[in-house]
């Protein structure tokens, strides 16, 4: 049975400042309706009693694949997250102009993580890399390859 990428979640304090982020900063694009889900199905999916959640999925550049941007109505306060945290680490886009779109991250609630690098891979080519974090602090490397 074939299978594909849907989506990948994150959870966010506004669910809206940080979908508009990344709408402004990479062109994500919305997919409508967005969401508003509650009931006793969504209890028993996540495990979680009393759970509403709302949100929306953003379409990433470049293909059809969705983030997945919602928040809980009640959610636990979020630990400090960095590059070498256990589970899900960042989210990654191949940028043409990584100066540019650092300085969009920055201009729009994001902040510098690491320093810009630029590097040859071995048997791949030259790579321009750095992390940044969105406004809630989830980590976004950008990367251009030449």
């Amino acid at each position: 049975m074939p299978t594909r990428f849907a989506h990948v979640n994150v959870i966010a304090k506004d669910w809206r400042q940080l979908a508009t982020f990344y709408e402004t900063v990479f062109g994500c694009q919305r997919v409508l309706p967005e969401r508003d889900q509650q009931g006793q199905w969504l209890d028993r999916v996540t495990g979680i009693a009393g759970s509403h959640i709302q949100g929306v999925h953003l379409r990433l550049p470049g293909g059809s694949a969705t983030l997945e941007v919602f928040s809980y109505s009640r959610q636990p306060a979020r630990p400090e997250i960095k590059p070498n945290t256990p589970g899900f680490s960042h989210i990654a886009f191949s940028v043409d102009d990584l100066v540019e779109i650092s300085r969009l991250i920055v201009a729009n609630g994001g902040s510098p993580v690491g320093e810009r690098e630029e590097v040859e891979v071995a048997n791949i080519g030259r790579l321009e890399i750095r992390y940044m974090s969105d406004p809630e602090g989830n980590i976004i490397e950008l990367q251009k390859w030449s």
